[in-house]
């Protein structure tokens, strides 16, 4: 995304935002919602966008595979759990067998480490047996491997939910102008924005991220230039075993480390038909209209219907879009000639 682009996005969701409020307060004054206050307003609406960087971690995971392989990894979900759980579960073994208190680092380099071994695992035994073969056996594998991992991970470290401690504050907020915000919040939206640049500058320009896109557009057409399919696939998982880690030690450190965090897999799905399964920018735009739009729809206008618009929000949007622009906000339209 162009730097003029950037500037026009953020000033059109400014105007968004505010215009938004503004509906939001003329529905009041009509009687249609309860109340309007542009302080709690913005509150929600910030605690909104930052929840929406949260699923945008998730997203980019998606993305990734998606980029390299074309196939939506339906697994990348149960990832983020076992990264999650490992890095707990490292630290809790230290403590216990060997009498010593891991430091957070440490363990999240030991998961790294695990997750790149993992990687390399699903490449020899599951990816690249199906080289060539149809995309739909490609995602129906990525199905198996949810399951596994799903499993696996609380076969190994146990299903208790854990409680994971990376030194940020959970309960401590700030208040910018009036508006309160969580601090834990805030610090997960910077890391999601360093974590995006860095992945959007290593797939525009670096080697391995121009070849993931020759191998996302046509694996034989890259391997006769080439271009090791295996090697790229094993890159790419771990990169998205990491992005897991980091999303699972955000989501895990506010909520703890538990078996629902398998399943915002599904949460990242609309954020993907809004931004794009082939765009890292768009992963992020997406992420923040699904978490502003949900907490605005569920604070006002679920509060004149009976509530629980949280929870089908997303999918809706998400069905608006399939039907007009279903490509997402920054996606490729795909063109066949036939």
């Amino acid at each position: 995304m162009k730097p003029l682009h950037v500037v026009y996005w953020v000033v059109g969701a400014v105007v968004a935002i505010f215009a938004i409020g503004a509906f939001h307060l003329a529905l009041a004054e009509i009687g249609w919602i309860p109340f309007f206050d542009w302080t709690f307003y913005f509150e929600v609406a910030a605690a909104g966008l930052l929840q929406g960087v949260m699923y945008s971690l998730v997203a980019l995971g998606f993305v990734l595979i998606f980029k390299a392989s074309g196939i939506f990894n339906f697994a990348q979900g149960s990832l983020v759990l076992f990264a999650a759980l490992t890095m707990v579960g490292l630290m809790e073994f230290a403590e216990r067998e060997l009498g010593i208190e891991l430091h957070w680092t440490i363990s999240f380099l030991l998961t790294v480490g695990v997750m790149i071994a993992v990687a390399i695992a699903i490449e020899r035994l599951v990816l690249r047996p199906l080289v060539n073969q149809p995309q739909i056996i490609l995602f129906m594998a990525t199905i198996g491997i949810f399951y596994f991992m799903d499993g696996f991970g609380q076969t190994l470290w146990g299903s208790d939910v854990k409680v994971l401690d990376v030194g940020m504050p959970i309960a401590a907020a700030v208040e910018p102008l009036g508006v309160r915000m969580n601090v834990y919040d805030l610090i997960a939206a910077g890391v999601g924005a360093v974590l995006v640049a860095v992945l959007a500058v290593f797939f525009q320009y670096t080697r391995i991220g121009r070849a993931l896109r020759a191998v996302a557009d046509d694996h034989q057409a890259a391997l006769s230039v080439g271009i090791p399919l295996k090697t790229i696939w094993t890159i790419v998982w771990s990169v998205a075993g990491v992005v897991a880690l980091v999303a699972g030690i955000m989501w895990g450190g506010k909520a703890g480390v538990q078996f629902s965090l398998a399943l915002i897999a599904f949460k990242a799905l609309p954020v993907l038909i809004l931004g794009g399964f082939t765009s890292i920018p768009g992963a992020i735009v997406g992420g923040l209209i699904i978490g502003y739009g949900e907490q605005v729809a569920e604070n006002f206008v679920g509060l004149a219907i009976g509530g629980a618009i949280q929870d089908w929000f997303a999918y809706m949007l998400a069905l608006v879009f399939l039907l007009f622009r279903p490509q997402g906000l920054f996606g490729e339209r795909i063109i066949e000639r036939v």
